[in-house]
């Protein structure tokens, strides 16, 4: 059975490997083991915590196949970014130049680097292994947050963002920050996107440009992919899109892909979602469902069918999924569906 849960220390070895998968632009997730620990430490702390404001703690869960232990993807969100660590987006906006005496009136866009995101929650490090790219895995992986968020609201902020990967190519390469790195960074892109990954910001301070640019400046391929998403990003971005997210012209400093925002309880598979009361018993239902228990530490979650009855408020599963969910008769579950 596939399920997902919180991380813990002994997924260390898995954590690893999926970063070195995902590759260049996929800066939650540094290839460096102090930094993959600590990310662990943090999720931890943050199951554990006793107050349930909206700090900045680090959620991060991990996708299992049970019949094998085998950890295959992974899913995160950050309760408020920015709060320690100055968190930074573009924004693209418009100045106009004109002159009435000579009938001239000229509309440029521009970039203006800002903090606007500060204390949002993120959604982030959203990632499936290759062979388990079936059976709806990844839309699964990246709506459970929404079924914890719907729980736990109150440790979450009302403005939820996602930060999708920009273009690159395989060897790391952006059309975006190749302008930038040739005018005033001078390193390439994969480094920057590492030292931002392991926390170490201060550069983006110290050399990013002060004003704004002028985008009709930038070199035509990095105009071409301000905005755009990674192939690969493709996906997890309509499905965002499915879920109320838009863009408001805020994109990534370094490869110049899109943010996307959307209010918490907007979001429609929170607004979607109901809690039923468990009844274990045979299920004769086709459809699939999106379930997970109400809990933190032993938050649980899966993709299963099961028979929903709207008038009694409850939802019969059978006993592999109550194990697996941690579920007795009369508890309660988070359900949407899939």
């Amino acid at each position: 059975m596939i399920i997902i849960r919180p991380i813990r220390s002994s997924d260390y070895d898995a954590l690893h490997q999926i970063a070195i998968e995902s590759g260049h632009g996929f800066t939650s997730l540094p290839v460096n083991e102090e930094q993959l620990i600590n990310r662990i430490n943090r999720a931890t702390q943050a199951v554990h915590k006793s107050d349930e404001g909206c700090g900045d703690e680090g959620y991060l869960f991990v996708m299992e196949d049970t019949s094998t232990g085998t950890v295959i993807g992974t899913t995160g969100i950050e309760s408020a970014v920015g709060l320690h660590d100055a968190f930074y987006h573009y924004h693209l906006g418009k100045v106009v130049h004109s002159s009435r005496e000579l009938n001239i009136y000229n509309t440029v866009e521009i970039l203006s680097l800002n903090n606007d995101y500060t204390g949002a929650t993120e959604l982030c490090t959203l990632y499936l292994r290759d062979n388990y790219r079936v059976n709806n895995n990844g839309r699964f992986l990246s709506k459970v947050r929404f079924l914890f968020m719907a729980e736990q609201q109150q440790r979450f902020n009302n403005t939820v963002i996602a930060e999708m990967r920009g273009v690159s190519d395989d060897n790391g390469s952006s059309p975006f920050w190749e302008w930038l790195e040739e005018h005033f960074f001078s390193m390439d892109f994969p480094t920057a996107d590492y030292l931002t990954g392991i926390g170490k910001k201060e550069f983006i301070a110290e050399l990013m440009p002060k004003y704004p640019i002028y985008v009709n400046l930038l070199s035509q391929a990095a105009q071409e992919v301000i905005g755009q998403v990674h192939d690969k990003t493709l996906p997890a971005l309509r499905l965002l899109q499915s879920e109320g997210f838009v863009n408001r012209g805020y994109v990534d400093i370094f490869d110049g892909g899109p943010t996307v925002e959307c209010e918490l309880n907007s979001i429609r598979t929170i607004q979607n979602s109901s809690r039923l009361t468990v009844n274990i018993g045979e299920v004769t239902s086709k459809h699939k469902h999106m379930l997970a228990n109400t809990r933190i530490v032993d938050f649980r979650a899966a993709q299963t069918t099961a028979d929903i009855d709207i008038e009694q408020q409850t939802i019969t599963i059978n006993q592999e999924c109550a194990d697996a969910l941690k579920v007795s008769n009369g508890d309660m579950l988070r359900v949407a569906a899939s």
